[in-house]
């Protein structure tokens, strides 16, 4: 492929930069999301022990749609990266959309509203 005169290493190493953010962030939601998902193991284990009635299986659904949050992050990045990668070689600066922002705030708030809502139930 042709490359743009006006493009600088620095672009090209920002890109992965970005793209390396992306998987970061992709790998944590897919951690949280197990941790999630064996807590939710960890209480059923302690209430056979206690002999107690622990709520379903809130956590472990929840610690599913998380890691799969985090697939979706490691996809769209890599998605972003080749986008942004195409841009740079024919000249145009490729934004991501303001909608994919904006979802991602509430995703991410909702995520935080979930752990707060579980957190205050078990106690």
């Amino acid at each position: 492929m042709e490359q743009h005169p006006e493009i600088r290493a620095t672009d090209t190493l920002a890109n992965e930069r970005t793209f390396l953010a992306y998987i970061r962030t992709a790998l944590s939601f897919v951690a949280f999301g197990f941790v999630i998902a064996r807590f939710s193991l960890f209480t059923r284990e302690i209430s056979i022990i206690a002999h107690m009635s622990v709520p379903g299986q809130a956590s472990t659904i929840f610690g599913v749609a998380v890691a799969t949050t985090g697939i979706i992050v490691g996809l769209y990045g890599a998605y972003r990266y080749v986008a942004a990668d195409r841009g740079l070689h024919r000249g145009v600066v490729v934004a991501m959309p303001e909608w994919v922002a904006v979802l991602c705030g509430l995703a991410v708030g909702a995520i935080g509203i979930v752990v707060a809502v579980e957190l205050l139930a078990l106690r």
